[in-house]
């Protein structure tokens, strides 16, 4: 399946069917309550947390405003630790050359560590259109792979998925992908991980390419790290001859110095965990030690546009922690599919539209997936401001653009379904800057109140159907005061 989704619905019409999923809610809504609190106690632990959610702010601007210079650095320091380094535009030639340097080794088969960026462009889609069979080997990717499902959440793309459902999927389908569940498998977690163990060792000791993405590289080195829980990352990083690593332009630190602060803040706010279990890093190669042949595939993919943006560009200082997705009340009851997007959440709902336009319907929805509480914002690591961006996000599909492109150029669209709210803006400004005209019309609907309906008609009923329209006073704020303190001249200040 495609890693972006393109061509779902809206995020309202997806949501709406997930909403009715009782086996869904129930799933969401016990991981994320339960990672929800562990978080809270892992950070609670730290005196200087905010000191350090600062300085991953700072440091991710700064490399933000010196990519260009970063991403030089790294390629010369990559190169000279004996790795090869490929510049990737777009999806399409990320994929490209992953492909030809997999058919290149003459093999038909990879192992993966979990890779968003891989997904993002559908990597295992295009290699399967090769011949070549790529194997998840994270357990919760494997469950989804395994299922011939979609990822539904940053951390745990299986999260929607119960043991049972997990048990009876190993069952039938671990044979057709290499070596069968055990007989009599159970839902136990300790039965659940064996049985996958038992799975992907094979796979772990057969492979000669490995495939996967990076949390971080340093720029200063050339050094790429992977933090995960499981260890089949460490197998991928190590046991096969070739390793492919792709990941995008923003992952990027300048020094080993400021990787310090995100390996506290990474683990506490995604695992809840004082540090991973597994940090594997990795400089280009070493003759008798590890993989033979590195490559390293820097992805763009829409990041530089992104980060032409003053106020969406603070999308690419994530980290992937999922911390917002834990948090945010619509994630919890319409899950992680209805985003149409490897990227779901609160996340997702900033930084798809950015990295891919908001050409399709998903993509021009996802703004609008939100309440605005800000509980994001307050447990971002790196102090993003969702908020800000998807109220920004709002204003760019409400007034059409830009909204995709084509080759390096911007493309700009007419707005579609927002000329009514244009118009209404408009005569509000209007009415705002003429008071004698604001207070006649405040008048009328005082005077008429009594009359005025509890919702919307038309097209507004889609709005004021889960909501009672405001009551209007039974006088305006203008004529009180003139009665309560005296005149007012025309502009409605007091004599």
């Amino acid at each position: 399946m495609s890693g972006t989704f393109v061509g779902m619905p809206a995020f309202p019409e997806a949501a709406r069917d997930a909403v009715h999923d009782q086996t869904l809610r129930g799933n969401l809504r016990h991981a994320t309550h339960t990672i929800r609190a562990k978080r809270a106690q892992a950070v609670a632990e730290l005196p200087d947390w905010a000191a350090l959610r600062e300085a991953g702010r700072r440091i991710k601007d700064h490399t933000l405003r010196h990519l260009d210079r970063y991403l030089v650095q790294l390629e010369g320091a990559v190169t000279a630790a004996g790795g090869t380094v490929h510049w990737a535009a777009d999806a399409e030639e990320a994929n490209r050359i992953v492909a030809g340097l997999v058919r290149q080794t003459g093999e038909r088969e990879v192992v993966k560590v979990k890779s968003m960026a891989t997904q993002e462009i559908g990597l295992n889609e295009a290699l399967e259109a090769e011949g070549i069979r790529a194997y998840e080997t994270d357990l919760a990717e494997l469950i989804v792979q395994l299922g011939q499902d979609r990822p539904s959440h940053i951390l745990v793309p299986a999260i929607h998925r119960n043991r049972g459902e997990i048990r009876d999927i190993f069952r039938s389908e671990m044979k057709r992908w290499g070596r069968p569940a055990p007989d009599g498998l159970t839902d136990t977690p300790a039965e659940l991980a064996e049985a996958a163990r038992l799975h992907l060792r094979e796979k772990f000791l057969r492979a000669r390419v490995g495939i996967s993405g990076a949390n971080f590289m340093v720029a200063e080195t050339g050094t790429l790290v992977v933090v995960e829980s499981e260890g089949n990352g460490r197998m991928c990083l190590t046991l096969p001859e070739t390793l492919i690593s792709v990941v995008g332009i923003e992952k990027i630190v300048p020094t080993w110095r400021d990787l310090e602060v995100f390996l506290q803040t990474l683990p506490r706010s995604s695992t809840a965990e004082r540090m991973n279990p597994y940090t594997s890093m990795w400089t280009g190669t070493t003759a008798g030690d590890g993989p033979r042949t590195f490559h390293l595939v820097l992805l763009d993919n829409g990041r530089t546009d992104t980060l032409a943006d003053e106020v969406g560009r603070q999308a690419l200082r994530c980290i992937r922690c999922s911390a917002c997705l834990n948090v945010c009340p619509v994630y919890e009851r319409a899950g992680g599919h209805a985003y149409g997007s490897v990227y779901p959440g609160p996340i997702g709902a900033i930084l798809s539209p950015q990295l891919r336009g908001t050409a399709s319907e998903i993509d021009a929805s996802l703004p609008y997936a939100s309440s605005l509480c800000g509980a994001c914002y307050e447990v971002c690591p790196v102090a993003i401001d969702i908020p800000e961006v998807l109220v920004h996000l709002r204003e760019r599909v409400a007034e059409g653009g830009p909204v995709t492109r084509r080759g390096n150029k911007v493309v700009l669209r007419p707005a579609r379904g927002h000329a009514a709210e244009r118009a209404a803006m408009r005569a509000a400004r209007w009415a705002f800057t003429h008071p004698r005209v604001l207070r006649t019309g405040q008048r009328l609907v005082s005077g008429t109140r009594r009359f005025h309906p509890r919702t919307l008609p038309g097209p507004g009923r889609a709005w004021s159907g889960t909501r009672d329209l405001p009551a209007v006073p039974a006088e305006p704020f203008r004529d009180w005061w003139q009665r309560t303190h005296g005149r007012t001249d025309g502009e409605g200040a007091a004599k």
